[in-house]
């Protein structure tokens, strides 16, 4: 019984040995397979090395080859499994150097890859991921294959001058995270491993000073690799040292890598494994608080926070995102501003809480308002670029940046240090408000309600933070902040707002009228920024300036006239002339009236209207001295604006002409050739079929007339008075005083002859005929023949009344070109009639009577047709 019992306990050892060699045998096969595809696979990701292949082409399909095969092999069992698969010592040695042999050959290839192109040590940022990606790889292995190519790395980077090594910043932070690993192995790893890629960033920064003793020395033996320094930039126990680890980091790294680092912790926020998004938080606060300024991707880093925040508003991280915003906010104030007003309008929830974050650095606090300021200058909606910083930032036609700053501001003026510096800026954001309500109800009227509304509410916030609450209240009391739901009219509002701050005498004055000068003096970039200029500094100077101006005052609305916007021309016109009593009163005056004169040139119609109902505003308020100095420039500029194509301006011309003859009339004499030049227009518009222009001639031609001391007042007076009876009246008084002016005036008729109004036609006629007649013995054969040429070019008209009068007129220029016989005898015989011509004109025309022929040729002609086509 006891053998028997012996024998099967022998079988069964012997059935276990077998059956445990047979596991060994399965294992080892396992390893072997792992070991033969590891040597396939590094054959085909050397080959590629030396083939021609796109380098980037080539670098992914190493990568694809290289991840399986770490997922393959870092999936063994672990080195203490794989003796315990051993028999006895020789097979445990034979399975040690294959499992070594395995990881060796991976280490290799990886080195070989490196030696060949340093770009390749991403390659290790790459394995950092993948061992995070599962806890079941042999972690602690794979962070030897790491730190042993880093040490390779190391020592072959003080033979070049500069590598391309762009992932250096993306590796140090996935190290850094390791560096607080609760294995105690990890953790050291990843210390040598980051003291390693420290170093090579430190060889390529230009700006560290290389310490001979202080680079690492790498010794070699047969089988393993150790590593001998003098000195480490990072202790060999780091975890929980954040700080240190965080200094170091930026003084070692180029901005570039440094920016790298910090956007690979940003990341790491969103990560699913806690502690690990924990680690990045506090690593990446205290790199910022030490090293913000050296972030280049600034405006990256705030995008990416507001996507993250608006993706999910609970965030667990949502503090250190904030946090990261003000930090970086203390460094670089315009990009991080910038930034953010590029974000939809109006602003959401994330906005406000990054606003917020923002405002909380009170250091920047200077630098945040001037940005928002130069923000707030610009135009919505148009394109502008903007250079802050060598960095170009740009508002495009898709973005609304100064309608978000005029939000801002309702975020950033409350807070304790910005409302200190708002103060001292009081004068240009006020300004920079005016603007945007401007461009909001003009530029933006498809939906320019919403906008305003931010206006609206940056300027309560502006009154209130500034010490103007009672400017505030009184515009309130005047139901102005509740129109702003209407849209107001721009002028509207600039000017309410100018006059509540000037009738609560805010102490601001003297600065924001500084201010308003300056710009207005040095120009605006935009012929708009004028127009609300010109309305805020008039209104400011009618509350304040109730006497007289500043001489230097003048020069501004000088340049104001005579811009080339018809719009700026206008408008300063009108505040002109809505302080005429004070502009009125200036000692040099006429400074003022000469570019309003010049106005009278403009192409712009509305321009030359409002030019001359301003200059007769200062004219009735005028010292006669200043006006009698000006009169005869005044004059002057009328006339050509007697025949403007434009009724309005043609009416107006000959009726503010009038006015000053009447204004004048003391001065008549100084007037006098003046009258003389502008009468043919006012003759011939007398037949205007126009009512309000051949009034405004009938009114001005009398008082002309009766300056002149000519007897055809009671003509004009008449109801239905009679032009050719005028007209005659005229020649003869012009005889008699100033004959002289005959041939000027023939001139200037024969210009009205190719007209296409009738009226002016047959009125042209009958005046130079009767002209010509008067000055008969004052002009040339030559001048003769000119006029019976212009005469004959309308010869052809086809009205009838027209071509009896022009035939007349022909036949007497003809008979006065007939009468003279040389220019020798002609200029004797003037001599002589000069002293004793006293012959009055008869009538030539009797276009009554004419007219009475035709009407009755008229009618027999119908009489004679209507009595053929009866007998037809």
């Amino acid at each position: 019984m006891v053998q028997e019992t012996s024998n099967k306990m022998t079988h069964l050892q012997t059935l276990q040995s077998t059956m445990q060699w047979r596991h060994v045998e399965f294992e080892a096969e396992m390893l072997m397979d792992a070991y033969s595809g590891l040597l396939s696979d590094q054959s085909i990701i050397l080959a590629m090395n030396s083939s021609f292949v796109d380098p980037l082409l080539q670098f992914e399909s190493q990568m694809r080859i290289l991840e399986l095969s770490f997922r393959k092999i870092f999936s063994l069992p672990d080195l203490s499994t794989v003796q315990a698969m051993g028999r006895n010592s020789e097979d445990t040695e034979v399975l040690e150097n294959l499992y070594e042999n395995i990881f060796n050959m991976y280490e290799d290839t990886v080195i070989i890859l490196v030696s060949k192109d340093f770009y390749k040590i991403q390659i290790l940022k790459e394995m950092v991921t993948w061992i995070n990606q599962n806890k079941q790889y042999l972690q602690e292995r794979a962070m030897m294959v790491i730190t042993r190519v880093l040490i390779f790395a190391a020592k072959r980077v003080r033979k070049y001058p500069s590598i391309d090594a762009p992932c250096l910043g993306l590796l140090v932070a996935e190290l850094s995270l390791l560096c607080s690993h609760k294995n105690p192995s990890i953790e050291q790893q990843a210390a040598t491993g980051m003291n390693y890629v420290l170093y090579i960033g430190m060889c390529q920064n230009p700006n560290i000073v290389k310490q001979k003793t202080g680079s690492p020395s790498i010794v070699e033996t047969d089988n393993t690799r150790a590593i001998a320094s003098d000195f480490n930039l990072l202790p060999k126990n780091i975890q929980g040292d954040r700080d240190k680890i965080a200094q170091s980091v930026g003084q070692i790294l180029l901005p570039t890598f440094l920016t790298d680092f910090v956007w690979t912790l940003l990341k790491k926020l969103s990560s699913p494994d806690d502690e690990t998004a924990l680690e990045a938080a506090s690593l990446l606060i205290l790199t910022l608080e030490y090293h913000a300024q050296k972030i280049t991707m600034v405006s990256k880093i705030v995008d990416d926070i507001y996507e993250q925040l608006s993706w999910n508003s609970s965030h667990t991280m949502k503090n250190v995102l904030l946090r990261v915003i003000s930090l970086l906010i203390r460094a670089s104030p315009k990009k991080v501003i910038f930034q953010l007003m590029e974000f939809p309008v109006p602003a959401d929830e994330a906005l406000l809480l990054m606003w917020k974050a923002a405002s909380t650095e009170p250091s920047v606090a200077p630098q945040v308002l001037k940005t928002i300021l130069s923000i707030l200058k610009g135009k919505p909606g148009e394109f502008e670029e903007v250079l802050i910083e060598k960095r170009r930032f740009s508002l495009n036609a898709t973005n609304l940046m100064p309608v978000a700053a005029s939000q801002a501001l309702c975020t950033f003026l409350p807070v304790n240090s910005y409302r200190k510096v708002v103060i001292k800026l009081f004068p240009e954001f006020l300004m920079a408000l005016m603007l945007q309500l401007f461009y909001c109800n003009q530029l933006l009227k498809d939906t320019a309600q919403g906008r305003s509304l931010y206006v609206r509410d940056g300027l309560k916030v502006l009154l209130n933070c500034s010490g103007l609450k009672e400017v505030h209240d009184a515009l309130e009391k005047k139901n102005f902040w509740d129109q702003f739901s209407q849209v107001m009219d721009h002028q509207y509002g600039i000017q309410v707002i100018t006059k509540t701050l000037s009738e609560c005498n805010f102490p601001q004055f003297p600065e924001t009228l500084h201010y308003v000068y300056k710009i207005a003096v040095e120009g605006p970039r935009r012929s708009e920024d004028s127009i609300v200029t010109i309305i805020f500094f008039a209104e400011l100077l009618n509350n304040f300036f109730k006497e007289s101006l500043p001489e230097e005052f003048l020069v501004l609305f000088r340049n104001w006239i005579n811009d080339s916007n018809p719009s700026v021309s206008k408008m300063s016109l009108q505040k002109i002339a809505s302080m005429a009593p004070v502009f009125s009163k200036i000692e040099n005056v006429c400074n003022l009236l000469l570019p309003i004169l010049d106005a009278f040139l403009s192409k712009e119609n509305t321009v030359i209207i409002r030019a001359m109902l301003t200059l007769r505003n200062i004219l009735s308020k005028l010292d006669k001295a200043s006006y009698s100095a000006m009169c005869v420039k005044i004059a002057s500029s009328y006339c050509p604006l007697m025949d403007h194509v434009n009724g309005g301006i043609q009416c107006m011309a000959i009726r503010h002409f009038g006015e000053l003859l009447v204004d004048m009339s003391q001065c008549k004499w100084m007037l006098n050739h003046i009258i003389l030049g502008s009468l043919v227009p006012m003759i011939l518009f007398l037949e205007s079929t126009e009512t309000k222009i051949a009034n405004a001639c009938r009114y001005t031609l009398s008082i002309c007339v009766s300056q002149l001391k000519w007897s055809t007042s009671y003509l004009l007076q008449e109801e239905n008075y009679n032009f050719e009876s005028v007209v005659l009246s005229i020649c003869n008084n012009i005889i008699s005083s100033y004959e002289s002016y005959i041939t000027d005036l023939i001139s200037d008729t024969l210009g009205f002859l190719g007209s296409s109004r009738y009226f002016l036609k047959r009125g042209a006629i009958i005046l130079v005929g009767y002209l010509g007649k008067s000055g008969e013995h004052l002009l040339l054969r030559d001048e003769i023949d000119v006029m019976i040429e212009v005469i004959e070019r309308v010869a052809r008209d086809e009205d009838p009344l027209n071509k009896i009068l022009i035939e007349k007129t022909r036949q007497l220029f003809k008979e006065i070109a007939y009468q003279i016989a040389s220019s020798t005898i002609k200029q004797t015989f003037r001599r002589w009639v000069k002293m004793f011509h006293t012959k009055k004109l008869k009538p030539i025309y009797d276009v009554a009577n004419i007219m009475k022929e035709i009407m009755e040729d008229l009618e027999v002609n119908a009489k004679d047709s209507l009595e053929d086509l009866a007998n037809k």
